[in-house]
């Protein structure tokens, strides 16, 4: 293995080892995305956390990046089982410029992870499907039906659920 991938492996996976240097990297250099996108799909489980980290960060600010793999995205954020890919892949499906179709796939997973084992990956979907609500032009169907979800996830969810829930509580109520 070359490139920026090499950087990802080796270390301990409580840690997000070099990602955030192939982060920065990749963000001065988009030629660079693709292999970091390939890193989802690694052998390694290193490469694969690591390269979502990545991704991630990169398309917090430039989210259009993320076009060209909007379908990968999709399919893999459905087979995901490591919960740190989960709650990455979680941050990523809304900022996909998404289909009605493509969105209902999204908001399924999303509902899927609610379900997950781990709280900060059923915390992360929590955020998306507001994210999902609220993206413009916002969707008062969505809105209507996730507010009740969100409700109830806040009132008998873990502490990362309960205090993720009040904010976004807040957001609901108070945004347009």
């Amino acid at each position: 293995m070359t490139g920026i991938l090499a950087k990802l492996k080796r270390g301990d996976r409580r840690s997000i080892g070099r990602a955030d240097q192939v982060a920065r990297q990749a963000a001065k250099n988009p030629k660079l995305f693709p292999e970091l996108i390939s890193g989802l799909l690694d052998t390694d489980p290193l490469v694969r956390m690591r390269s979502a980290d990545a991704v991630e960060k990169i398309t917090r600010d430039n989210p259009k990046l993320l076009r060209p793999w909007k379908r990968l995205i999709l399919d893999s954020a459905s087979t995901m089982q490591n919960k740190e890919l989960r709650w990455h892949a979680a941050q990523l499906l809304p900022r996909l410029s998404l289909t009605p179709a493509e969105k209902e796939e999204a908001l399924a997973i999303l509902n899927d992870y609610l379900a997950d084992k781990s709280s900060i990956v059923k915390t992360f979907a929590m955020q998306a499907l507001v994210d999902l609500a609220l993206a413009p032009p916002g969707d008062p169907d969505l809105r209507a039906q996730i507010t009740p979800l969100i409700e109830r996830l806040t009132r008998t969810g873990t502490p990362a659920m309960k205090a993720r829930g009040r904010k976004l509580l807040k957001l609901l109520d108070t945004t347009p």
